[in-house]
This record gives structure tokens, sequence and C-alpha cells, in this order.
């Protein structure tokens, strides 16, 4: 997948953990927790409410279908 080759993967790795993490806590909303831990990890901080700053869409494609692919 093209996507995924272009992510560093020690960097995909620990944030799909985290998303896996997240997502156990959450109920398995896995793509809502994916875009939480990315937006952490491109802001610095979790995103609120009704936030709609922009994060690396490349990166949230490659975490979550990766995340995906674990959860199989």
């Amino acid at each position: 997948m093209l996507v995924i080759s272009m992510v560093n993967q020690d960097l995909r790795d620990r944030l799909v953990a985290r998303v896996l993490e997240q997502s156990a806590k959450a109920g398995g909303e896995l793509e809502r927790s994916c875009w939480m831990v990315v937006h952490e990890y491109h802001h610095g901080v979790m995103p609120t409410e009704y936030d709609i700053r922009e994060i690396d869409e490349d990166l949230y494609l490659a975490v979550l279908a990766a995340s995906r692919q674990t959860q199989q």
C-alpha cells in the first residue's frame, strides 16, 4: 500500500498502539480514536469537541489502515 510506505513505520506503529488503546476505552470507535491520536501527535494536544484544525491525512490513513489490520 502506497500510503503506508510514505509514513515512518516506527511512528505509525507507536500511533497504532495508542489508537487501539484509545479505541478500547471508547467502545471500539476506531476512526474517531485514530483522528484523536493523530491530532494529538500533530498539534501536541487532544482535540476539543469541535476542533477543526487539519491533520496529516496521509498519516491518518496509514494509521487507520494499520489499526484495522491489527484488529483482525
